[in-house]
């Protein structure tokens, strides 16, 4: 028996990280709000790896927090270890990671959810979407009724969800939590395109039963350097983790028990992650390698549980617990909770557009994993657009869209509804063709000033960034003039750094261009040097040292900008411009590029479809076809 409920300007579904994003986000920018989750216990929920950031995903949450978002903010506030990846490498890939205390982190955001103004956090399980004029009717499996004028999906891995553990299978979301088992077919009845994915997860163990003693320990980074922009005094590291190896004998257990595997028995349908894959996927596909990597890692500071990063699997319970104890540190360990797979549904993202919104269904968005991305970030960085986006509907303004140029989440948004997904999507440095430019040190002066202007970044918050970018530019024209004059202790540096000593007068910014110099190493030398915070001294030095480079690319990115330009019309019929490939028509057909751009990106589409294209745009209408 259905009943008229209370009507919403946006409705999420789903309360993980995309849809605490996009619930903040809609309600920030003053719409009337609800989030609706299956268990209200599992807000914020983290069923895979208690951790926030890693390669390009600490990006992503620097890309969140400088638009306003909430996940770095909130993963300062509880993390437990805090790491600077990839710093033997180049600017562009340095990314930070915090392990976090996952409860503690879900508390806090469900806090946040209860205390935003305009947004109702509502414990229900949504059975149908329906379509109600230009509005949308969300249906609650108790009957209750919301008209809203939007509608975000943001489900998981909750929508059809069915774990498998060897050969037992059962209908369940993550972390044994109920699954979304009726939405997806009033999805496709409105004609939604679904599809199967799986992830997985390993099992946690409890603390006692590891023998730490020959293992190798992972310290954090001193000093701690927090995600978010806002956050002055991060705390320090309150835990180590550490790491161990499979063996030889792991193998074998592994492939001694393949078959009862549900992944190479064929009982689970879905595409699993190609870069997340199980330790008997591992095995298998890499079989001349001797031994994996796994970290042990703990859950929080007020459970004994660890978490074993690297052994995700959904082989058998005793078979798990086997190939668990021939691992060094493992030998007696006992298992809290078994390793499991999970099959979902999600959508196939060429349906979207850059907004995030189905180009057929007005109103009606998608975020995180059903969209067919994986991983936490990944989902929260979408839900922010896709809040942000529903809320401007709403209020009758034009989308906010982010291009690969201008940040990883436009190049996360770009990927999923211009190349489509055969996998999980996830994100990588790799990915981005700018990624010297996109850096993660730089996300606040490429993305605060979009924040500022959506209405998610405050006028405080404002100030502080508009006084870090004159400082910046200050310091930049300085070490640019100033010149430091040869003596013994400027040689003295630079020879004991391995580089040539000087015998005339030379600029700081001539001698932040070589390798083996940083800013750190001429302090002593640099008498005109201002106080400045670190993050205005590492701006300054990355910048002068590759500024070649990024001037490089600054050109690329001018060029792809030019063709972004090139608006291509919705309902053009590519049958009908003479000169494409087949292929070509039948891509540009499915996926509807919003510009030249885009089609320049979709997979079948060559350069000389491009100049086609270009060539039917310069007719204009006249001459089209």
């Amino acid at each position: 028996m259905r009943y008229q409920a209370e009507a919403f300007d946006v409705a999420v579904i789903g309360a993980g990280h995309a849809g605490i994003e996009a619930g903040l986000a809609a309600a920030r920018l003053q719409c009337h709000t609800v989030v609706f989750t299956i268990n209200m216990d599992a807000v914020g929920n983290c069923p895979c790896n208690p951790s926030i950031g890693g390669t390009a995903k600490g990006h992503l949450v620097r890309e969140i927090d400088a638009l306003g978002g909430e996940m770095g903010k909130t993963a300062d506030a509880c993390f437990l270890q805090s790491r600077m990846l990839n710093l033997g490498k180049g600017p562009a890939v340095h990314s930070l990671r915090a392990q976090i205390d996952r409860r503690e982190y879900s508390k806090i955001m469900k806090h946040k959810l209860e205390l935003q103004p305009g947004l109702e956090l509502k414990q229900a399980e949504i059975v149908a979407v329906e379509q109600d004029g230009d509005a949308w009717n969300v249906v609650t499996r108790m009957g209750a009724v919301h008209r809203c004028k939007a509608v975000i999906i943001a489900t998981g891995t909750y929508l059809g969800g069915k774990i498998f553990v060897g050969d037992v299978s059962y209908e369940s979301g993550p972390d044994g939590m109920f699954a979304a088992t009726f939405l997806g077919d009033s999805l496709k009845k409105l004609g939604l395109r679904l599809r199967r994915f799986k992830t997985g997860t390993p099992a946690r163990v409890l603390r006692s039963s590891i023998d730490f003693t020959d293992l190798e320990v992972q310290e954090g980074d001193t000093p701690v350097i927090p995600f978010s922009y806002e956050t002055e005094n991060p705390g320090e590291n309150r835990a180590v983790c550490h790491v161990s190896w499979t063996n030889e004998e792991t193998k074998r257990i592994i492939l001694e028990n393949i078959h009862r595997s549900p992944l190479y028995g064929g009982q689970i349908e879905g595409v699993g992650p190609r870069y997340c894959p199980s330790i008997e996927d591992k095995i298998v596909r890499f079989a001349d390698k001797p031994r994996h990597q796994l970290f042990i890692e703990p859950c929080g500071l007020d459970t004994e549980e660890m978490y074993l990063q690297g052994m995700s699997s959904s082989l058998p319970e005793d078979v798990q617990l086997a190939f668990y104890h021939s691992i060094k540190g493992l030998e007696h360990v006992q298992m809290m909770r078994c390793a499991y797979a999970i099959e979902y549904d999600c959508i196939d993202p060429l349906q979207l557009d850059a907004a995030l919104e189905f180009t057929e269904f007005p109103g009606l968005y998608g975020a995180g994993q059903f969209n067919g991305s994986s991983g936490y970030e990944e989902a929260a960085a979408q839900g922010l657009v896709a809040g942000i986006n529903a809320a401007r509907k709403i209020q009758g303004k034009e989308p906010f869209l982010l291009d690969r140029a201008g940040s990883y989440i436009g190049t996360l948004i770009d990927d999923l509804i211009t190349k489509g997904v055969s996998d999980p999507y996830r994100m990588m440095t790799s990915r981005s063709e700018y990624r010297l430019v996109l850096r993660q040190d730089n996300a606040d002066e490429r993305l605060t000033p979009l924040g500022y202007q959506i209405g998610l970044i405050h006028k405080e918050r404002w100030k502080k960034f508009c006084e870090k970018q004159e400082q910046k530019k200050s310091e930049m024209e300085r070490v640019k003039k100033t010149v430091l004059s040869p003596s013994d202790k400027l040689n003295d540096i630079l020879v004991s750094r391995g580089t040539t000593p000087v015998s005339s007068g030379v600029r700081i910014a001539d001698l932040l261009k070589r390798p083996q110099v940083n800013y750190e190493c001429l302090k002593e030398v640099d008498e005109t040097r201002p106080e400045l915070s670190t993050a205005v001294m590492e701006n300054v030095e990355i910048e002068i040292k590759y500024e070649g480079y990024i001037q490089r690319q600054k050109a690329d990115i001018a060029e792809m900008r030019r063709l972004e330009a090139k608006r291509l019309p919705r309902d053009v019929d590519y049958q009908e411009i003479l000169g494409l490939r087949m292929e070509a028509r039948e891509k540009l057909q499915k996926v509807r590029p919003d510009s030249v751009g885009q089609a320049s990106r979709i997979s079948g589409v060559s350069p000389a479809d491009i100049s086609v294209l270009l060539i039917w745009l310069a007719k204009g209408a006249e001459g089209r076809g």
